[in-house]
């Protein structure tokens, strides 16, 4: 290791030797928030160079230190690198921006208050709000798919046990002769072969629903590769993979890897050019034919990609939100250290379509990407949209998210002091739905290949829900799967019901005969599985579809840390916050950090990896 540190002086060729000593020296010192800020300075010193040489530099680092594959280390950093270097020539390293970009990139710093603001609202909630009586029709079906993450280049017979964060490809340090091939529908190291996607499309439309939802991600995890020539393809394709193959209407949202550099979205506060608003031209002309030429202008011209649309023929409307705006891990929200409490206006769009809905007597679900309850979702903005869901309750009656790859749910509360199933007033259901091997959500999800970095993964799956048609809340959600162990997956992936929360929860809780399941519901859940450790084990066991269940614990504390989570979907609230000294491992690959699991390889991580190698 001493060696390589040494090497680095020789390729530090684009800066000053004062420069590359002070990066070396705070880098290896980064242990807590402080020592965080004093490496941001350093970082500082060298993107006042200039980007060609911030980007120079911290690459020749990246490869001395053996941080990853030297492809990896040059492709996120010349992605990535130009908007961190723009960050940091705009922000003070002392200041509260520099704060949160120390807890974005190395899980640092992290104990910092909800700046306050009051979201303001266009009326006073009624005093009298409508009152959605269900008739006891027979209940509509809706699917659930999310995270995709189809690699088009994905090679069958190609090396699936590699080095990378996927495999199943062909790279140019690929070994001539693999030891582990690449099967025709997948792998778990790898993300989803489009025969697994076309596969999972083909069972759905089988199911005949009456719409579906789908939560974001399309994009292949090859992070260091992707190019917005690349995301305009896969998204192009995938709809009209889509379109081709379901009948019923797709209300889709944006995912954080929809986008290159991989989960940027700029403000339009920024003052440099609109990065993602390819992204949005192409959203916008691939999903009218589903959510009409009105919600497709707004995906155009919204300057935020959200849109809202009525379902046709009922009185539901989908509000399709941008949470990448409030995501960590997307670098363009440290550029300022002035206070943004909405960036590119998504909240305003939210309190406008639900007040219009309000008015006109409709529901609403709320769909996106990144739950709010997450702890890489920014807890400034989970806590302005708390606002809006305890002022349109009444309105919200459902929220559907994806990107954790995992299969959960999180609980609001009127009162989170006072977390009781008469407090509980709104819960949004995570799907771990997707056709990507690799993925964790009742989908197919990334799971990092290298024994560095685990993620809980599990057989591909999608969701179906049943909708009572008059109040379109959740009587039930099942998840469909195809067992990737099965002898004939390979030849043709079988889909069937895995589990329905109704039939395995409900007798755990007691829930009558056209009773939905309700926000209470979903507490009294937490109640059972806090005192029966069987019942607890068997969402463990649901979580990866029976797949790589990861042990959870009571003595470790795993059990209560994921009721806690269960019953935050306000970030501030869940217990996911790493402790002192450990965090930055986490972030460099070591499991335990949930928001890194399932991401793969990002210049948070890079970062990370470099900081620990050199200390």
């Amino acid at each position: 290791m001493l060696l390589s540190v040494l090497c680095v002086f020789h390729l530090f060729l684009t800066s000053t030797a004062g420069a590359a000593s002070a990066f070396l020296s705070a880098a290896q010192s980064v242990t807590d928030c402080t020592s965080c800020l004093d490496f941001l300075g350093a970082l500082q010193e060298i993107a006042r160079e200039g980007t060609d040489p911030f980007i120079a530099n911290l690459t020749s680092f990246c490869i001395s230190l053996d941080a990853e594959d030297p492809d990896v280390c040059t492709g996120i950093i010349a992605r990535e690198g130009p908007i961190l270097a723009h960050d940091l020539r705009q922000i003070n390293t002392s200041g509260p921006t520099a704060l949160r970009l120390c807890d974005a990139l190395f899980g640092q710093c992290v104990d910092q208050p909800v700046r306050p603001f009051t979201v303001r609202f266009p009326k006073p909630a009624p005093a009298h709000p409508k009152v959605f009586t269900s008739r006891g029709r027979p209940t509509v079906r809706v699917v659930h798919i999310s995270d995709v993450h189809i690699d088009r280049m994905y090679t069958v017979g190609a090396e699936a046990n590699c080095t990378k964060s996927i495999c199943c490809r062909e790279f140019d340090d690929s070994p001539a002769v693999p030891t582990v091939p690449a099967g025709p529908n997948g792998n778990v190291r790898c993300d989803s072969p489009v025969t697994l996607a076309d596969s999972m499309l083909a069972e759905i439309e089988r199911l005949r629903p009456r719409f579906s939802i789908f939560t974001g991600d399309v994009v292949v995890r090859a992070t260091w590769l992707v190019d917005q020539a690349e995301v305009t393809t896969e998204l192009r394709d995938f709809n009209a993979e889509m379109a081709a193959n379901l009948t019923a209407p797709v209300f889709p949202s944006l995912g954080n890897h929809d986008s290159a550099p991989v989960n940027a979205f700029a403000r339009t506060t920024s003052h440099t050019a609109n990065n993602s608003q390819f992204v949005f031209d192409t959203q916008s002309a691939g999903w009218e034919r589903w959510i009409g030429l009105p919600a497709a202008l707004e995906v155009l011209l919204d300057s935020s990609g959200s849109y809202t649309a009525q379902v046709p023929g009922m009185n539901l409307r989908i509000l399709s939100i941008n949470t990448q705006y409030w995501y960590k891990q997307n670098f363009w929200l440290y550029d300022s250290d002035d206070f943004q409490p909405d960036p590119n206006g998504v909240l305003e769009f939210m309190v406008n379509a639900l007040q219009l809905a309000e008015d006109a007597g409709e529901r609403v679900w709320i769909i996106g990407h990144i739950p709010p309850g997450k702890e890489d979702t920014v807890e400034d903005q989970s806590n302005y949209y708390d606002q809006i869901l305890q002022r349109y309750k009444n309105t919200i009656a459902g929220q559907f998210y994806g990107h954790s790859h995992k299969d959960q749910f999180e609980i609001a509360y009127s009162n989170y002091s006072a977390q009781t199933a008469a407090n509980a007033v709104g819960v949004a259901l995570i799907v771990r739905v997707s056709v990507n091997l690799l993925l964790s959500l009742t989908f197919v999800g990334p799971c990092i290949n290298s024994d560095e970095q685990v993620c809980d993964c599990g057989n591909p799956a999608f969701k179906v829900y049943d909708i009572d048609p008059d109040t379109f809340e959740v009587m039930d959600a099942s998840v469909f799967f195809t067992n990737v162990s099965d002898p004939n997956f390979q030849v043709t992936p079988e889909w069937g019901l895995f589990y329905s929360a109704r039939a395995t929860y409900g007798p755990l809780v007691g829930i009558a005969p056209g009773e939905p399941l309700s926000p209470a519901f979903w507490h009294n859940l937490t109640d059972v599985f806090a005192a029966n450790d069987t019942a607890f084990q068997l969402f463990n066991t649901f979580i990866s579809r029976d797949g790589m269940v990861t042990p959870c614990d009571a003595a470790s504390g795993c059990v209560n840390t994921t009721i806690c989570d269960m019953r935050a979907l306000r970030s501030e609230n869940n217990c996911d916050t790493p402790g002192p000294g450990f965090s930055l491992r986490r972030r460099a690959g070591v499991p335990g950090r949930e928001e890194d699991e399932c991401e793969g390889m990002g210049l948070a991580h890079v970062l990370s990896r470099m900081v620990l190698n050199s200390q």
